[in-house]
């Protein structure tokens, strides 16, 4: 591995959290004089790992010992607007993102993959794909292992999730291909307005090579633009043009150009949103010269991330689906257009500073009933009122959402927990929320 680049002898880490723990261990293997600060508590766990690595830290608050460095790196999810980067640029202290940070010390070709929704699908199944033809291939960023874990090793492809945090801060990055899922609003209360989000998430492109490609929905490509490479995107039947991704309902199959890709039914992925996300992974196959005829085998076997869509199980007729992943409204109506057949679906958490009346529409074509528990209920059911949505009922928590959810449903029926809000009002993560809706449900079936 390379030595740490002028000037960065001295280097503060905000933040402690799984990113921030990697970055530090890094740059310390790195031979840099580490120092971390995080303005919350640290985890008994990552005390240990820092402790053991020689590594200085502070929690609770962040001194003016953060600012006695060459450079700051800001971990994922750290605010631009937080007191000690503003205090830090009063200094003239050089601040920098985490991908900027690791991205000379990774061997391998990049693919950088961003997007409002189905990023995680889309990386862990690109990664897959090339893995199932022999590539030393890693799927590594905000799909939950670190990018700083991977520096250094020896890879032919590195599939990274990059989320607009990370974006807003990288300046520096050298991606082979770039895929932008699709845009909606998200994460507004951090980037203060959807124009700074869709700019972060925009930036992408313009780290691609100029012999690299880019891949984004045909909806997105006036928001996003070109890039310096190839720019293809993905059409819902077939458009006008050379540089498409055409999926069609009519034969069931994706194809790029002429090329037929795959047919619907080689894969196991729930709903159109993910025929979408496999069209995306096949076509960077494709692109990057690789075999994708012999990659097509790889979709059968590929396990999808859990909470996205995934079947808990099905009982008298009726389908519960965990997508406690769906943490935005463009999340939530995906679900709802994407799986078929009738829905009681179970909204609510805590609120990301978005309008719910945009949730009625997709709510009155693909759901019978609604139930909605939460933080964010009262704000919910106020906007679903105000835009003439009345067919949902309240719930204190899981337990009586569930069980409201299982006596509205009726053979047919999926119940789907799509919440539209983050969890955070009443879990750890979104994880923690999926598997007690699905502990929920079959405790419900096994005394039933």
């Amino acid at each position: 591995m390379s030595p740490p680049a002028a000037g960065m002898s001295k280097v503060t880490v905000l933040g402690a959290g799984v990113s921030g723990r990697s970055i530090a261990l890094l740059a310390s293997r790195l031979g840099s004089c580490v120092f971390v600060s995080d303005g919350g508590e640290i985890r008994d766990e990552t005390r240990a790992l820092l402790t053991d690595g020689g590594i200085a830290f502070e929690s609770g608050g962040h001194t003016d010992r953060a600012l006695d460095c060459d450079v700051i790196v800001v971990s994922s999810g750290f605010p631009p607007s937080s007191e000690i980067i503003h205090r830090a640029r009063d200094r003239g202290v050089r601040v920098m993102g985490e991908l900027d940070f690791v991205m000379p010390h990774l061997r391998g070709r990049v693919i950088g993959v961003t997007g409002s929704n189905g990023k995680t699908t889309t990386t862990s199944l690109t990664a897959h794909l090339l893995k199932s033809l022999g590539y030393k291939t890693a799927a590594a960023g905000n799909i939950g292992n670190p990018i700083s874990d991977i520096a250094g090793l020896d890879l032919d492809y590195i599939i990274v999730e990059m989320s607009s945090f990370q974006l807003h801060w990288a300046s520096s990055l050298r991606l082979a291909g770039a895929v932008v899922t699709n845009l909606a609003p998200d994460h507004i209360d951090w980037h203060g307005s959807y124009e700074n989000y869709v700019r972060a998430k925009a930036s992408i492109l313009s780290f691609v090579e100029t012999d690299g490609f880019a891949i984004t929905q045909a909806s997105d490509a006036e928001a996003l633009g070109e890039c310096r490479g190839r720019t293809y995107r993905v059409f819902w039947e077939r458009p006008a043009g050379v540089h498409w991704i055409c999926l069609s309902q009519s034969d069931k199959s994706c194809r790029i150009g002429e090329r037929r890709l795959f047919g619907f039914e080689e894969t196991n992925l729930m709903g159109t949103h993910n025929m979408e996300n496999a069209a995306m992974s096949m076509a960077c196959v494709e692109l990057l010269g690789c075999d994708a005829d012999s990659a097509r085998k790889g979709l059968g076997d590929y396990e999808a991330p859990p909470h996205r869509c995934s079947l808990v199980l099905s009982s008298g007729g009726v389908r519960y689906v965990d997508d406690s992943k769906g943490t935005n409204i463009a999340a939530t109506a995906a679900a709802l257009s994407s799986i078929e057949g009738s829905k009681i679906i179970i909204l609510g958490g805590r609120g990301k500073g978005e309008d719910y009346s945009r949730l009625a529409d997709p709510l009155k074509k693909h759901a019978r009933w609604a139930v909605i528990m939460g933080e964010a209920s009262a704000e919910m059911a106020s906007a679903l009122d105000y835009a003439g949505y009345d067919r949902y009922a309240l719930a204190v928590d899981m337990e009586e959402a569930v069980a409201k959810a299982s006596e509205l449903a009726e053979p047919g029926d999926a119940v789907l927990l799509s919440p539209a809000c983050t969890s955070w009002d009443m879990y750890k993560n979104y994880n923690e929320r999926g598997d007690h809706f699905a502990r929920l449900v079959r405790e419900l079936h096994e005394t039933a």
